[in-house]
């Protein structure tokens, strides 16, 4: 297949030029080579390049050396000449002799799709904490690929010894990023420690967090059922930092809602990994709200991902709400009931126009005293005056009179059990 052009008059000079490459496998388990490429585009373009070409290619087997076949790196090359490209962004992980090889043939960068993700969240963290994982996150990936780094001592100059010179800075430099990653990991675990103990004190309210593919909405919507002023862009991973709010409009009981970093497919294990103490907010939630941009053009398969991605995080258990956004954008509502009859539990709502939100916060409700246990309480008429704070606690399903005394029927969440008991011990 011949590369595909983009209009470069339309190009930002200031910006890297680069191509994208795709690679199309047997196998098929991934998206498909042209839907990928669009998405790894718009990650290419986050990050402050400029795509000016894309190359796919079919392959029965990977090339263990460059990853392409011998005549698609011709061809690559002579697009990199003709687009006088600064980069090639490879939509799939490559190994660090693949890199090596193929910066060789091609006379420019190379980089493969983790590292561009890692490139965005380094550019988007804000926090201590989310510099941290982005930071020990790209040095574990640097790690094994620091030698083509070197490899320029062997050709720059000859002579007894050169290559030893190379051989012992690359082993330096190792030591020094092991190092670091050593610091960083204990700095992330004594942060994770401090997470916990927060988390601790948020266990006597009903945790909800929300989920979803990167720039579906997630922060748009925490926005409206919060009032928080949570970052919102139109922007791939705009937020990286778990924010938790509670919920305070229209809603009865103490809920806890979290805003969770953006998921999407092939997200680099590295990464996942170093943002431990921020997907825990995920693993600690009572319900998940699955938000999914209804409008984007494949949608089904940013579900399945971030299916699969909570899946792997423990969470195929959890109560989860889907909610599908940005109903607005959708020209033929007759696809939205549609959607309502293929989704019967799900919620439908545009955040920019406050569409289905009070559906969105009844369903969440539904969630909340569906996990209310049963719990009794016997009062004398002289405290008759806690039923106010009774109620802060608890939902009183039913009030019985006797003649000293009068029965409380509740419905409660198992962590108010102790602070109602030192509400009533409290007035004993």
């Amino acid at each position: 297949m011949k590369p595909v052009y983009f209009d470069t008059q339309k190009v930002n000079n200031h910006h890297p030029r680069a191509i994208l490459v795709g690679v199309e496998t047997n196998q098929g388990t991934g998206p498909p080579v042209g839907d990928s490429l669009d998405e790894l585009s718009g990650l290419a373009t986050t990050a402050h390049y400029d795509p000016v070409a894309h190359l796919t290619q079919r392959l029965a087997t990977i090339h263990p050396k460059t990853y392409l076949g011998s005549g698609k790196v011709e061809e690559l090359a002579q697009a990199v000449k003709h687009h006088d490209a600064e980069i090639v962004i490879f939509d799939e992980n490559l190994s660090p002799a693949q890199t090596r090889n193929l910066e060789n043939l091609l006379k420019c960068n190379v980089v493969d799709r983790s590292w561009i993700i890692l490139e965005i969240f380094s550019d988007h963290a804000r926090t201590s904490e989310a510099k941290t994982q982005v930071e020990l996150a790209r040095l574990k990936y640097s790690l094994p690929r620091l030698t083509r780094m070197w490899g320029h001592l062997s050709r720059q100059r000859g002579g007894i010894g050169m290559r030893d010179v190379g051989e012992t800075q690359i082993q330096l430099d190792r030591r020094m990023i092991r190092d670091q990653i050593s610091k960083l990991t204990k700095k992330l675990n004594r942060i994770h420690k401090e997470k916990q103990t927060q988390r601790k004190s948020r266990q006597t309210a009903y945790q909800v967090a929300l989920v979803g593919y990167t720039n579906v909405g997630k922060s748009t919507l925490m926005n409206c059922l919060t009032g928080a002023d949570t970052l919102v862009e139109n922007k791939l991973f705009a937020t990286l930092d778990a924010t938790v709010r509670k919920v305070k409009k229209n809603f009865p009981y103490p809920i806890l809602l979290a805003d969770t970093v953006g998921l999407i497919d092939k997200l680099p294990h590295d990464l996942v990994a170093s943002f431990k103490s921020t997907l825990d907010e995920v693993r600690n939630a009572d319900l998940l709200v699955h938000v999914i941009d209804i409008s984007h053009p494949h949608y089904r398969r940013q579900m399945a991902t971030a299916e699969s991605v909570l899946n792997e995080l423990g969470m195929h258990d959890t109560p989860t709400v889907n909610v599908f956004n940005k109903i607005d954008r959708i020209e033929n509502q007759q696809d939205v009931e549609e959607m309502r009859r293929l989704y019967p539990d799900a919620v439908f709502v545009s955040c920019r126009k406050e569409l289905g939100l009070d559906d969105l916060r009844q369903a969440i409700v539904r969630h909340y005293e569906a996990r209310l246990v049963p719990y009794q309480v016997e009062l004398d008429y002289t405290r008759s005056d806690l039923i106010p704070e009774i109620r802060k606690h608890a939902l009183v399903v039913d009030e019985r009179y006797h003649d000293q005394t009068m029965t409380l029927d509740l419905r409660i969440w198992p962590h108010h059990k102790a602070r109602l008991m030192e509400l009533l011990n409290g007035y004993a």
